[in-house]
């Protein structure tokens, strides 16, 4: 198992004031940090020189919006959310990045007032075929994200994701799990987890108010009793929200603090990981 911290608790893209925090995290005993990828016009390639100089390796997380929604009617919308998602791949390339997850399946926080469309969901098969095609080519694996029904109407349940990396059909495409989107969407945590572990390859860690793991009402027990049922050994990422990114906080809607500092949910949601994973996944 390797343990990781989303750096989206800290802000919206990692600069250099952001590496004491960073060492931090490896002194607790993070194997690595998850990289937010909205500002593509940084020097990857330097940042993952620096972070291979604190012995940590790199996940990324981005999105895709209305302007570039890769289910769109409109073609040019279509083809725009591609090509950034492939540019963005090209980012985690430089920074050397593992696992790309995310919602950039389709636009984060837009609704049609329906489901998906047999059309939409054409669209974002053959959108993230194009995208798995290209991450194939950088080394990159796709963690395509399942949204709870109050941030996306496109793929909602885990199994829907799971579906939809099968229709993708590319060795380079896989989903990740999340547990506060599973504590919303999910009726049987264990036996999702069996069900989609064909095409699992991330793990968000994230509780029911987006604060310290383990603080919270998600069903720990279900949770890591299905991650050792399935014999799961990949990335465990802490993903929490505070308030330090207002657009962030806008989106995810947190409008109070839940904890006392991030350095010590980070390090308190580390222990509580790897008392879990000792307790059900041994």
């Amino acid at each position: 198992m390797k343990y990781g911290m989303n750096l989206l608790l800290w802000g919206g893209e990692v600069t250099s004031e952001m590496l004491p925090t960073i060492e931090k995290l490896k002194n607790f005993g993070y194997d690595g940090v998850e990289l937010p990828m909205f500002n593509l016009d940084m020097d990857y390639a330097q940042l993952g020189k620096q972070l291979d100089d604190l012995g940590l390796e790199r996940t990324a997380v981005t999105v895709r919006n209305l302007e570039d929604n890769p289910i769109s009617s409109d073609a040019a919308v279509r083809a725009k959310g591609v090509e950034l998602t492939k540019k963005t791949l090209d980012c985690c390339a430089a920074a050397g990045v593992q696992t790309l997850c995310g919602p950039y399946h389709s636009a984060l926080g837009h609704f049609s007032g329906a489901g998906p469309t047999e059309d939409e969901w054409k669209w974002g098969v053959d959108s993230m075929r194009s995208v798995a095609e290209y991450a194939g080519s950088v080394g990159v694996k796709l963690g395509v994200e399942a949204l709870n029904r109050f941030e996306c109407y496109f793929l909602n349940a885990h199994a829907d994701a799971a579906r939809f990396a099968r229709e993708v059909d590319h060795p380079a495409c896989g989903i990740m799990y999340d547990t506060f989107h599973s504590n919303i969407e999910e009726k049987d945590i264990v036996g999702t987890l069996e069900e989609i572990q064909d095409v699992l390859c991330h793990i968000h860690i994230s509780e029911n108010d987006r604060s310290t793991p383990g603080a919270g009402n998600v069903n720990w027990q279900k949770n890591f009793t299905g991650i050792g049922k399935i014999g799961y050994d990949g990335w465990l990422v802490i993903e929490a929200f505070g308030l330090a990114l207002p657009e962030l906080a806008a989106a995810t809607k947190i409008w109070r603090r839940m904890f006392e500092t991030e350095l010590g949910l980070a390090e308190q949601g580390l222990a509580f990981m790897k008392q879990q994973v000792a307790k059900y996944c041994g």
